[in-house]
């Protein structure tokens, strides 16, 4: 047994009705079974119950044993002192709270079908435990759940980006530049592109915008990727002449280069190429911003904004100093697709969150509905179960489903697991 699986008999009124009266034998009447509280204090608030003739409001605290109330510390805890009943599977001796007042004791007796359901899921070793049972879900259910989960991972994605906004005292651009440089990192250069955007503020950028080699003096100047002498490279050579005098004249302090990845990556994913192609973005883009807030955007309309190649150097080379063979490099249309579910559409979700215009958040949604399903390992697995994979907002919510329901076994929170603990047959 265990504490979780208890307060969701409890959340979800799954006890027997012969529960209906406390341990010393006063009738009990569950008006309200209360919230779920997720912060400290007790497991349930808001809650209403008729103990006798009296009607009580406050919270529930939910234990396996009696005894665990004194192991856990409540008794000595003032946070605990609104608690209106104890709730346990098993009941040996009353409790406390820290005024000594005794607290209302409730044995929760359930079909045990329920718990077995439960254990079969958590204590499975499949990847995903509702694997085999998955296809008999209701159809309309899944796709509600879907979209639930879907919307959370943007509520999740959307708070780094509230974070961003705030640090850069509410400025729209700054806020979707530092998105952007995040995401133009990828997974595993994401933080030093964000701090190298840190670093150097769009509004120094758009000082020299109409100069392509300046701008990319001040990145890779900012990134410490100019720190080293290459006296062979004339392209390396200038651009470090323009950063010395550049860096002087904003005051500027670059990052560290050992916080760069570019071992097991792709040459084409490079970080040395990725920010030429940003800088590429900053001197051809035009307000950005107002672009991406634009009525009538559409994925077309992006793909445009994104449709880029780091400038003529990159051809040859995929690291300073070093020549290959010659290859445009393009800004593909899979890490233009990347940009969108990652940057694009949790910023107009923020915007249209922040500035109180739901169709923003609409619009944010449409993009993904618009875009082609992800195709990676954990959508793979989804599928080989039957799951169909038709856009990237599905995708999402398998991406968030897999993530924060099926690997850290939360089934008692998926209303895909609900349905298997409660389902008797």
């Amino acid at each position: 047994m265990t504490e979780d699986f208890l307060q969701y008999v409890w959340q979800h009124r799954l006890y027997l009705p012969s529960c209906n009266s406390t341990t010393d034998g006063t009738p009990v009447e569950i008006m309200q079974p209360g919230q779920r509280n997720a912060n400290a204090g007790p497991d349930f608030t808001d809650v209403r119950i008729k103990i006798g003739d009296m009607t009580w409001a406050g919270c529930v605290e939910a234990h396996i044993e009696s005894a665990d109330w004194i192991r856990h510390g409540h008794h000595v805890d003032p946070a605990y002192n609104n608690v209106v009943m104890h709730v346990v599977y098993k009941y040996s001796d009353d409790v406390y709270n820290s005024r000594g007042q005794k607290i209302p004791t409730m044995e929760l007796h359930f079909d045990s079908r329920y718990f077995d359901n439960y254990n079969r899921l958590v204590a499975g070793k499949e990847r995903i435990a509702c694997g085999n049972e998955i296809n008999k879900m209701d159809a309309f259910a899944m796709s509600s759940w879907f979209e639930r989960i879907a919307i959370e991972r943007l509520e999740q994605k959307a708070e780094t980006i509230i974070q961003t906004h705030k640090a850069t005292d509410n400025d729209w651009e700054e806020t979707l530049y530092r998105g952007l440089a995040r995401n133009f990192g990828f997974s595993l250069n994401a933080m030093p592109f964000e701090a190298l955007a840190r670093s150097l503020p769009l509004k120094t950028l758009l000082k020299h915008k109409c100069n392509l080699m300046q701008i990319e003096a001040l990145m890779f100047g900012q990134a410490g990727l100019l720190s080293e002498e290459q006296t062979n490279d004339e392209y390396f050579v200038n651009l470090r002449k323009e950063y010395v005098f550049l860096q002087k004249k904003y005051n500027l302090f670059p990052i560290d280069k050992f916080l760069w990845k570019f071992l097991r990556l792709r040459p084409i994913n490079f970080p040395t190429l990725r920010i030429a192609q940003f800088a590429g973005l900053i001197h051809h883009g035009e307000h950005l911003f107002s672009q991406i807030a634009n009525p009538e955007l559409t994925v077309e309309n992006i793909e445009q904004i994104f449709d880029l190649q780091a400038s003529s150097y990159w051809n040859t080379h995929y690291t300073f100093g070093k020549e290959s063979a010659k290859r445009i490099k393009s800004f593909g249309k899979s890490s233009v697709k990347t940009v969108i579910i990652n940057t694009i559409v949790p910023f107009l979700f923020v915007y249209g969150k922040l500035r109180g215009k739901d169709e923003f958040c609409a619009r944010a949604v449409s993009l993904l509905e618009k875009l082609p399903a992800e195709k990676n390992n954990v959508t793979a697995q989804w599928e080989n179960m039957g799951v169909k994979n038709s856009d990237a907002f599905i995708s999402q919510a398998l991406l968030q489903l897999n993530n924060e329901y099926c690997q850290p076994k939360r089934c008692l929170s998926c209303a895909i697991g609900n349905r298997i603990v409660r389902h008797l047959l």
